[in-house]
């Protein structure tokens, strides 16, 4: 492993760390990224799904992504109704991809298709049981977890970081079950700590839009 990579793994794997434990209190500074690689797997993924063109193996899938990921960045920062909306669907999004490829369903159409409607059905739960800073906390540390587990099998593992990149909690569980359980008390432990550490705290709602007019 060179110096390089091994600078650049240890800066993500602090960046997953912080998410893990610390995202609801950086939601508003998450929110531009977040909805920018939610929205670039979401389109890419889309594309592999639905053309089974191979996850950014193509230019239409690396473009269909990019402005994906760049409008979702854009209305995440606008708009808090519509961030908290982006991070509850791509935590359904993510999950349901996670689970069907772990049961043996890996890509097309019926996999895209329950995953789309699992985020829809999980954004629509938050909204109309006002469960916003749920949803972030469990989202932020879900999704932290999978950087970390990302990182260490792209620096210690040689997994290529596109294949990763689509799924790396489920490679890592096809792989090994101590990964399973290393996901499960991670990402737990950071939805326990993070509901005590805010307990008092709550992310003030936002129009960016109105403000400019």
């Amino acid at each position: 492993m060179s110096f390089e990579v091994l600078c650049i793994g240890l800066i993500a794997l602090l960046f997953g760390l912080v998410l893990v434990f610390g995202g609801y209190r950086l939601f508003m500074v998450l929110l531009p990224i977040w909805g920018f690689f939610a929205g670039f797997l979401l389109g890419a993924q889309t594309m592999d799904f639905l053309f089974n063109a191979g996850f950014l193996a193509t230019i239409t899938g690396w473009v269909v992504g990019f402005f994906v990921g760049l409008l979702f960045a854009l209305l995440s920062y606008l708009f808090y109704f519509i961030a908290v909306g982006i991070i509850s669907f791509s935590l359904g999004y993510g999950v349901a991809v996670g689970i069907l490829g772990w049961i043996g369903l890996d890509g097309g159409f019926l996999v895209w298709l329950i995953a789309v409607v699992v985020g829809i059905a999980l954004a629509l739960v938050v909204y109309f049981f006002n469960l916003q800073k749920y949803a972030i906390i469990v989202a932020t540390a879900v999704g932290g977890t999978g950087v970390i587990i990302y990182t260490l099998l792209a620096m210690f593992y040689g997994a290529l970081a596109v294949s990763l990149l689509n799924n790396p909690v489920g490679l890592a569980i096809e792989n090994s079950f101590w990964w399973l359980l290393f996901f499960l008390v991670v990402a737990g432990l950071g939805i326990v700590i993070q509901i005590q550490a805010n307990r008092a705290f709550e992310i003030d709602e936002y129009n960016r839009m109105g403000e400019m007019t």
